[in-house]
Order: C-alpha cells, then structure tokens, then sequence
C-alpha cells in the first residue's frame, strides 16, 4: 500500500484507475478514463467470500487495463479510524498482495453522502438511487483521488 504521492509516481502518462467503496456486503466499483480526469461508476460487487470477489476484481482490471486501485478510507469525522477503517486497510493489503501492490487509500468521509446528494439533482427516484449508492461513492471516491493526482499537472 503508498501514499498517494507514491501512488502518483508509479503511474504512466496514460492509465486507467479503479476507485473501490469497500462495505462488508456491497463493495462499489468506478473507473477511470485513461488521462486520470473523469471517474465513471462501472458496477456494485456483492462479496460472498474474498475469492470471488478476487477474481471479479481481477477479471475487472484485466479487461479495462487498470494501473491502480484507489481504495476509499472511512475514518470518522474527526479524523481517527474506525472499525470499518481498519476492514478497508486488510482489503488494500489483500488485493496489494493478489492484484497489484500499486494501491493507495482514499480519505472518504461523506462520499455516500455526497454521492447521493448528487444524484438528487438528477431525476432518479429513491431505490434507484439507492441500488446504485455504491458504486457512485466509489466515483466520488476515485473523482477526489483523481482531482488530487492532477492538481499539479495543470
């Protein structure tokens, strides 16, 4: 796992990124587009144990060329870990030893929050919204974590 400076460091000039929400049931899913600018929600994996999942994740960043996964980091509001926190660290452990070792965590508080908020503004009723929670706060996410990355490239 590295911090997002080494993170950074490790990427080519044309890449694509996945962005991951990790809840202990639902897991979201985003990518990005290959100039690390736009994140898209891509789907919601349903983990019934890790080597499924694995290999949905691998097959994930097989088929789109991924180059780093952005693993979303639930601290809590002021700042300290959480249990969900610490469940987030194992799975970028995991997947740093199964999928690639170019893995960094992503602060995200508010994200499904936020991801929600922002699907209000479209017009989508309410389970819609819902069904596709995670996989927007995975592009919240990975969006915060791309917007940092090109900071200091523009």
């Amino acid at each position: 796992m590295l911090d997002i400076e080494e993170f950074k460091k490790k990427l080519d000039k044309k890449s694509r990124l996945i962005g991951i929400d990790p809840g202990k049931k639902r897991i979201g899913i985003a990518i990005s587009d290959e100039n690390k600018k736009v994140a898209t929600p891509y789907t919601t994996l349903i983990k019934k144990d890790y080597s499924s999942f694995l290999a949905e994740i691998k097959k994930i960043v097989h088929e789109n060329t991924i180059k780093g996964i952005v693993i979303g980091n639930p601290i809590n509001m002021d700042g300290s870990s959480s249990s969900s926190s610490q469940s987030a660290k194992d799975l970028a452990l995991n997947l740093s030893k199964d999928v690639t070792q170019n893995i960094t965590m992503w602060d995200e508080r508010l994200s499904s929050e936020g991801a929600f908020n922002l699907s209000s503004n479209l017009d989508i009723n309410v389970s819609k919204k819902v069904q596709k929670l995670d996989e927007n706060a995975a592009q919240f996410i990975l969006q915060g974590a791309l917007d940092y990355l090109n900071k200091n490239n523009t």
